[in-house]
């Protein structure tokens, strides 16, 4: 981890039995706060904190940007934006996407069909947790070859993406357009292994894979775009073409794939509920996702 005398000193949040989060004092003030959303901006329960909200929109007018930057897919992350300013924008697909609220994109990275067409091939014992994921208004946005109603970690998400999913044999022949990404999903065990086979592939130049891991429901997500594509990636691209500076940057994020946008901030913050291996990069820490850990970040900032 590089170090960087513009990083923040830090303050414990209200007593000594609480963790730090970073206060801002030096001349470079935070214009930005990339915020991720399952694990950090969510609770437990899928809903946005009462307080987590309130500290977004004081953020928002005092003139700070706020991204949301995720692995969901944009309809998938759309409804957690909703009660918060519309001036929010948000990095999906792990990066491959920039979309406004209202649907527009800004920036996107496709991965090739030909690419994609080789992993689904070479990953055919994978396939009933594989999805191709297209940029597309309405329906056929997620496309699997079979659609498991009754999977226990699977389901919730069928349910609420019920309008944009589709099915289609073999999964392969549904790359008529070049996809945002090829997803999987699995254990932790066999998320890992699928990763280490995708990676082994001839083409692996030209994609970049992305796991997403809750050990505590052996449940994980992995995630092949186009190469290059990271949250990190499309966080510097974004600020970039708004004149802002890495370390005018805060991330706050939770989870494996938030690990490039939080080398990437001047200023990251790490959820108390976070994975070991993002803690072990020492970067400050805020509270749990469920006790309002982005708030506490927020509240932190001192102008």
């Amino acid at each position: 981890m590089r170090s960087d005398p513009r990083r923040a000193s830090l303050t414990v949040i209200n007593s000594p039995g609480e963790v730090a989060v970073p206060s801002y004092t030096g001349v470079m003030p935070v214009r930005v706060i990339a915020i991720d959303i399952d694990g950090t901006l969510l609770d437990s329960e899928g809903h946005v904190p009462a307080v987590n909200r309130q500290a977004i929109l004081d953020a928002v007018e005092k003139g700070v940007e706020v991204v949301l930057v995720t692995g969901r897919s944009f309809h998938h992350a759309r409804p957690v934006a909703d009660d918060l300013p519309d001036r929010i924008e948000l990095i999906v697909s792990n990066g491959a996407l920039i979309k406004t609220l209202q649907g527009e994109t800004v920036i996107q990275h496709f991965l090739p069909r030909q690419v994609a067409g080789g992993i689904i091939t070479a990953t055919r014992p994978f396939r009933d947790g594989a999805a191709v994921v297209f940029d597309r208004a309405g329906g056929r946005q997620y496309v699997f070859e079979r659609i498991d109603w009754q999977h226990p970690n699977r389901r919730p998400y069928f349910e609420r993406n019920r309008a944009f999913i589709a099915e289609h044999t073999p999964l392969e022949d549904a790359l008529i357009e070049d996809p945002v990404q090829v997803m999987f999903s699995g254990s932790v065990a066999a998320m890992r292994d699928l990763a280490a086979r995708v990676r082994s592939l001839s083409r692996a130049d030209r994609f970049t894979v992305t796991l997403t891991e809750y050990e505590d429901r052996d449940f994980s997500l992995l995630d092949v775009t186009t190469q290059g594509c990271s949250k990190g990636a499309a966080l510097a691209e974004w600020v970039t073409r708004r004149g802002v500076t890495a370390a005018e940057v805060m991330a706050i994020g939770d989870n494996l794939n938030d690990r490039e946008m939080l080398e990437f901030a001047g200023h990251p913050v790490v959820m108390g509920n976070a994975v070991a291996e993002l803690k072990a990069f020492g970067w400050p820490q805020t509270r749990s996702n469920n006790e309002g850990g982005v708030a506490a970040a927020i509240r932190g900032l001192k102008s």
